[in-house]
């Protein structure tokens, strides 16, 4: 079975950090042509991936998240991207509650600042408390799971974005929406 971690590091590398490096144009969205990523693949690591390998990369890891789509010709990161301006997503209401992985010491900022992106283009919150773990895992130090009362933010005009399953998206989320543990 081909090392799908590997390749899906790759695509990371290509589509949201150093697409120009690889020569790579990528739009407004963040999209570009799905043959020519994959002749990057293939050139990297030839014989290694076939064309399903990729696609089951953009499908989802075993986890089911989310990081890459493929629409018609074009290929993209979801989220994440440093090399364009932020990617837009239509906007969705959210669950009533979602949940944020982060770190013991991260606790004062988030309590004085709330949520923010960081050098992301959005925070993540996740629509389960297991998928925030497994977010927080990889990160060093004890784990905090927040509770999000994203259906009081939404009402107040906090906008949620839902790329994938697993995820909303939101610009900063203040710490008024955040219960934080005792």
């Amino acid at each position: 079975m081909a090392n799908q971690v590997r390749l899906s590091k790759f695509l990371a590398l290509v589509l949201r950090h150093q697409a120009e490096k690889f020569n790579l144009i990528l739009d407004e969205q963040g999209f570009t042509d799905t043959d020519a990523v994959w002749a990057l693949v293939d050139k990297r690591y030839p014989g290694q991936y076939i064309h399903a390998d990729l696609l089951a990369v953009v499908a989802g890891d075993q986890d089911g998240k989310k990081r890459y789509e493929i629409q018609g010709h074009k290929i993209r990161a979801l989220f994440g991207h440093s090399a364009v301006r932020p990617i837009s997503y239509p906007p969705a209401e959210p669950p009533e509650l979602l949940y944020h992985g982060t770190t013991l010491p991260s606790l004062p900022g988030i309590r004085r600042e709330g949520l923010r992106a960081q050098k992301r283009q959005y925070v993540h919150l996740a629509i389960n408390i297991f998928r925030a773990q497994k977010v927080a895992e990889r990160h060093p130090g004890q784990i905090v799971i927040l509770t999000i009362r994203a259906g009081d933010a939404y009402r107040a005009g906090i906008v949620f974005y839902h790329p994938e399953p697993e995820h909303f998206l939101a610009e900063s989320i203040p710490a008024d929406y955040i219960d934080f543990p005792e």
